[in-house]
């Protein structure tokens, strides 16, 4: 799991993907490798959620992800995909437990005090800050960071190109997820050289980052 965690570290930045149709998984994951990106977070929010993750790992270059996941059989479902992290918005101890005894790595919400401490309980020292603008932004995350040296954190939630510089300066911040680079219309529409472009200008700003 920590080889999974340092990839994500690696690339800064998690495209955050919602898809209506497994159809179009294949060339979603192409056009996010074609751009410099090989990362995705495939949220449960569709019933297509779990065939693209299975799409998406069989290429094998891929770091893929589910998200949105709420449920301890959900962790079952991602993991049968061959999602290497699953990715929730609020902590579950039920979640977590799951995912250790898969193998997979959690990356639970947290956004106060409280949910950091409690995810320390639970071995976890990543978490995702959701939702990163309502919840005190960047502001927030340093005052969180603060009295918890050795936490990480996954900002995602209202975060885009003119704001992703702010988060990626933090030093607690290990990667920012996003969803600008992998608009859901633009999916749906088949236009993945679309896709690929803006996914390239985003690998772009974090590099400049």
């Amino acid at each position: 799991m920590s080889d999974v965690l340092a990839r994500l570290g690696e690339h800064r930045l998690v495209p955050v993907v919602v898809l209506d149709a497994v159809s179009d998984a294949g060339p979603l994951a192409e056009a996010l490798v074609a751009g410099g990106l090989p990362v995705a977070e495939v949220t449960f929010r569709t019933a297509a959620a779990v065939e693209s993750i299975r799409v998406m790992v069989a290429r094998g270059d891929m770091v893929v992800g589910a998200g949105t996941v709420v449920t301890a059989s959900q962790v079952d479902e991602a993991a049968d995909a061959g999602a290497s992290y699953v990715v929730s918005p609020g902590l579950s101890r039920a979640v977590v437990e799951r995912c250790a005894e898969r193998g997979v790595l959690a990356l639970p919400g947290a956004v106060t005090a409280s949910e950091v401490m409690a995810a320390l309980e639970l071995g976890v020292s990543t978490v995702k800050f959701f939702p990163a603008e309502t919840s005190g932004g960047v502001a927030a995350v340093k005052a969180l960071a603060a009295p918890f040296k050795d936490v990480r954190f996954v900002p995602t939630g209202g975060i885009g190109p003119k704001n992703l510089h702010e988060y990626l300066s933090i030093p607690a911040v290990h990667a920012v997820g996003g969803s600008w680079m992998v608009p859901r219309d633009l999916i749906a529409a088949g236009d993945v050289d679309e896709v690929q472009r803006l996914t390239a200008e985003a690998v772009a700003l974090v590099k400049e980052a």
